[in-house]
């Protein structure tokens, strides 16, 4: 489904992304860990759209998307969630849901899916004519998740959604991000939370320093010595 090929991204001289590679194949989770400045939050913004690689291909359903204008990349189905929520916290909570359809014409789809996102997070139902920006911030993180639903992703690229919650609602939103998972998108998780990010994915890799340091499954990276010292507090 998607492929990237060796892309290095640079932040003026910074060299950002060193020859960076990794797939996700349709259906699964995948979780890219590492410590803070490591190049996760910059890898999810080149796949979608807002940094273009200097060098390598990234490819989605064979098809050349590096360096794409990010509309385009959300009309052919990959949906970022970005870190820090981002809401638009003078509009309300129904009104953010509906930006993310912004791209969709289809209207009976579109309640569909707002309804589908009310059931998936009912607190957000009953907010739903409340202002974004008096939500918690685990409030505020379900309607980012429930916003990006609503483009209609085929690929969810969620970036630090575990970010300044309490542990009962990263167990929450960790939930919900598996039942997004069996309902048929595919993710791509980006996390700081290795223990539960490698609880729920398929397969995953840690990226140092602009690199991708290690990659296998995600029982195997939870075994490994090297991530359960760096990641997993030594356990």
């Amino acid at each position: 489904m998607l492929q990237v090929n060796n892309i290095d991204v640079y932040y003026g001289n910074i060299h950002a992304l060193k020859g960076v590679s990794l797939e996700v194949n349709e259906g699964e989770i995948v979780t890219l860990i590492g410590a803070n400045g490591a190049g996760k939050t910059t890898l999810l913004k080149t796949l979608s759209g807002l940094l273009k690689p200097k060098h390598g291909t990234i490819l989605y359903n064979m098809q050349q998307i590096g360096g794409k204008p990010a509309q385009g990349i959300v009309k052919n189905g990959i949906v970022h969630v970005p870190e820090g929520r981002r809401v638009f916290a003078n509009m309300s909570v129904e009104e953010n849901l509906e930006l993310g359809a912004f791209l969709r014409k289809d209207r009976d789809g579109i309640k569909k899916d707002l309804n589908r996102v009310y059931e998936m997070f009912p607190i957000l139902n009953e907010r739903r004519k409340q202002l974004a920006g008096t939500l918690s911030g685990g409030e505020q993180q379900m309607l980012a998740i429930g916003r990006g639903l609503m483009s209609k992703p085929k690929l969810l690229l969620l970036d630090e959604p575990s970010m300044g919650l309490a542990p009962i609602i990263v167990q929450q939103i960790f939930e919900i991000i598996q039942t997004i998972n069996q309902e048929g998108t595919t993710i791509l998780l980006v996390e700081q939370n290795a223990h539960m990010a490698l609880s729920i994915a398929d397969r995953a890799y840690v990226i140092e320093t602009g690199r991708i340091v290690l990659s296998g499954s995600a029982k195997e990276l939870q075994e490994s010595e090297q991530v359960k010292a760096a990641y997993l507090g030594g356990v």
